[in-house]
């Protein structure tokens, strides 16, 4: 640990030692047509997180890595969703959580969620598995607001219950998991900025009613596909006519991706949650190898960077790696 971040944080006391670590993993949000409802969790990248009850009260966070995220838990998105466990909680009164991100900060691929959402889970195994998954998603949505002002939940069900999920109310809060066929999912993560609140606010605040049919129509057809395990249908309903016509002007090649990708064998695709991250799913693991190597195609005639990942949809969710020292 560099010696400036082990400077920036007080020395705690353990409380008996108890510490918890796990793996918290990117999620694709919206699966095109979902808007703020639909999320999927992908086995690769993955945070790296621990949580350990100390004497002190209050969170307190080490960085371990190179992104110079706040260490103050009310500007922290893990941090904040450990205050509202604890507010919640009254046998304990402290937290140390120490973070590792492999998920770039503003990548679109859940990287809030994935830090407060593997937060609130490690806490709860120190605490003996108190709280149901539905509760921690309502503590990690607190994780969510600090980072883009509103508290959604279509990366973060995700990312704890694993695989797909339809977040049929927030209020009260009500996640569904779908069933799925074998998919798999290529990203291309294009090394520019697109931050999730500028994304929001540039969205329209009233549709057409004929485009609400058009979406509904999708959005059902596309959960249809899912439980019957009909890509013929997925592929038909992989459309958004409301948000992605307005978000991918903020993404350079997003046309000439999501065309290539579909010449190459993907059933379709779209932007990855508020981007710039793009996601194309595909039936077998060739196919989605020939779409990683269409998305990288179009970046380097644009001359711009990127990262992409080729894998599949995590159905475990969040994965306790240590559960005790």
């Amino acid at each position: 640990m560099p010696d400036m971040i082990t400077q920036r944080v007080p020395t705690l006391s353990p409380a008996g030692g108890a510490g918890c670590s796990v793996l918290s993993p990117a999620t694709v949000a919206n699966i095109v047509c979902g808007f703020d409802i639909l999320g999927l969790a992908l086995n690769e990248p993955c945070d790296e997180l621990k949580v350990e009850i100390v004497d002190e009260p209050g969170v307190h966070i080490i960085n371990e890595d190179e992104f110079d995220l706040p260490t103050e838990p009310e500007r922290n998105v893990s941090g904040a969703a450990l205050l509202a466990l604890l507010d919640e909680t009254k046998d304990i009164h402290g937290l140390r959580l120490t973070s590792k991100k492999n998920i770039k900060p503003g990548s679109g691929i859940g990287s809030s969620a994935a830090s407060a959402a593997g937060a609130v889970l490690a806490a709860n195994v120190l605490l003996g598995n108190r709280y149901s998954k539905e509760e921690l998603v309502r503590f990690a949505m607190n994780g969510e607001k600090v980072a883009c002002g509103v508290k959604h939940a279509d990366n973060i069900a995700p990312c704890l219950y694993g695989g797909i999920t339809l977040i049929r109310s927030i209020l009260p809060l009500d996640i569904v998991t779908l069933d799925a066929p074998p998919l798999h999912v290529t990203v291309v993560h294009p090394q520019i900025e697109v931050r999730t609140s500028d994304a929001r606010q540039i969205l329209k605040q009233q549709v057409q009613l004929k485009d609400a049919i058009r979406q509904w129509g999708n959005i059902a057809g596309l959960v249809a596909g899912f439980i019957k395990h009909d890509y013929d249908l997925i592929s038909r309903s992989l459309e958004d006519v409301i948000i992605e016509p307005i978000r991918s002007i903020l993404i350079p090649g997003f046309d000439e991706v999501k065309r290539n990708s579909k010449e190459a064998g993907a059933l379709g695709g779209g932007i990855s949650g508020s981007g710039p991250s793009i996601f194309m799913l595909s039936k077998d693991a060739e196919t989605a190898k020939s779409v990683e190597s269409a998305m990288k195609e179009v970046f380097e005639k644009l001359g711009i960077a990127y990262h992409t990942h080729v894998t599949t949809i995590n159905k475990e969710g969040v994965k306790v790696t240590k559960p005790q020292p």
